[in-house]
């Protein structure tokens, strides 16, 4: 490592400012900081009082997605043999499921390269180790057959849009990795919704995802026999639990997602209280919802209408569907996007809870409806943020009134 760090000493001289190399500086910084840790100060948020910096913090988060990743490549592999009849083990299930995760990888990280590597220099600052952690959220949250350019596009969109147009890491109000997705799903809707794209199997194999089923029954049921007629697919809530269903590559394993929950927050890096406030807001609202229900129901099967599913489904059940656990714990505790205060995180993540409820519930064509809950309260964290420190000094001045 001494022979390592002396090249890097050595190179470094020909990317000092007013060398003529240096423009290369940020790529030369990120090389080194790979290798080495840096023993400059953040200059900018966001702030971490802790003997950790950002490269750890980045660090840590990766680790904490890395069983997700192993399992949906899993996933996939025990998918496409259920589609076919066959029986494969662990490693080939997982084997076949990495040809499809892989590339997707891949291309984002060369994606989210290239325009952080380009705004690095253009900007003659260095290179955020913030593209990271995005382009590891962004393949998790990804059909596995989505054609790999709209993935480059969607990643590209993420990162530009939703972090470099606003100044970079620590300037950003939205998750870049959660614009990525709602780009990709608005502007590719075939490629990254529907039945088919979830689940890799023969020609004209398709199979809903657990939230589909009640976003568009065949007919009402209620949230007690909702999947009785799914014979592809086992969606009991032990099943929902372990993962072994359509969707995302990374949200489908609910004890991986509380793994990597407890992970991040013993390491102090998620905030626990935002976590526990977007499940209370979620129960809160499904609660309601099902109360509601009952008294709509009979009246709209009376009248020959269809009632909404989605009103009828559990706590539980919201829960363990789509992809609200992994958002809570991955992306709404993005320490950038989310509010910084106790109280706010509190409110914050309670309202997250409730917009995924009401977004699932109102608006079945878009049944997931955590991400666009999270984005919706990135853009509103600032003002809960202020509210919050104004109430506390009008407090604190009428003590000493």
């Amino acid at each position: 490592m001494n022979i390592l760090r002396k090249i890097f000493s050595e190179t470094g001289k020909f990317v000092e400012k007013g060398k003529p190399l240096s423009w290369a500086y940020p790529l030369w910084e990120a090389a080194d900081t790979i290798f080495f840790s840096t023993n400059k100060q953040t200059s900018n948020g966001p702030h971490i009082r802790d003997n950790m910096d950002i490269k750890r913090t980045m660090f840590f988060v990766v680790i904490a997605l890395i069983p997700c990743y192993v399992f949906g490549a899993y996933n996939i592999g025990y998918l496409n043999s259920l589609a076919l009849g066959i029986e494969k083990g662990i490693i080939a299930n997982t084997i076949f499921g990495l040809y499809y995760v892989l590339p997707i990888l891949i291309i984002t990280f060369i994606a989210g390269a290239i325009c952080e590597i380009t705004f690095a220099i253009v900007r003659k600052h260095e290179v955020n180790e913030g593209f990271l952690v995005s382009c590891a959220l962004i393949p998790l949250t990804m059909p596995p057959d989505v054609p790999l350019w709209q993935v480059f596009v969607g990643t590209s969109f993420g990162i530009i849009i939703g972090k470099e147009i606003f100044g970079g890491v620590g300037t950003n109000i939205f998750n870049p990795a959660l614009t990525s997705r709602a780009f990709m799903y608005f502007a590719f809707p075939t490629k990254i919704s529907g039945d088919k794209v979830w689940t890799v199997g023969p020609d004209g194999y398709s199979g809903a995802t657990a939230l589909a089923v009640p976003a568009n029954p065949a007919e009402y049921d209620t949230a007690s026999n909702l999947y009785a007629n799914v014979s592809q697919f086992d969606y009991s809530n032990l099943n929902l639990f372990w993962g072994l269903i359509p969707g995302s590559i990374g949200e489908t394993n609910k004890l991986l997602i509380l793994l990597g929950a407890f992970f991040l927050i013993y390491c102090g890096i998620a905030s626990w209280r935002i976590m526990v406030s977007c499940v209370i807001g979620l129960v809160f609202t499904a609660v309601l919802f099902n109360l509601l229900s009952m008294f709509t129901v009979e009246g709209i099967l009376a009248s020959g209408g269809t009632p909404n599913a989605m009103l009828t489904l559990t706590p539980l059940q919201h829960i363990l569907l789509g992809s609200f656990l992994f958002g809570t714990v991955f992306m709404a505790t993005e320490p950038v996007t989310s509010s910084h205060t106790n109280t706010g995180r509190w409110i914050y993540g309670f309202l997250i809870g409730v917009l995924t409820v009401i977004i699932r519930s109102i608006n079945p064509a878009y049944p997931e409806g955590v991400f666009l809950a999270i984005l919706i309260m990135n853009m509103f964290a600032p003002l809960i943020d202020y509210y919050v420190v104004q109430s506390n000094i009008k407090m604190r001045l009428s003590r000493n009134a």
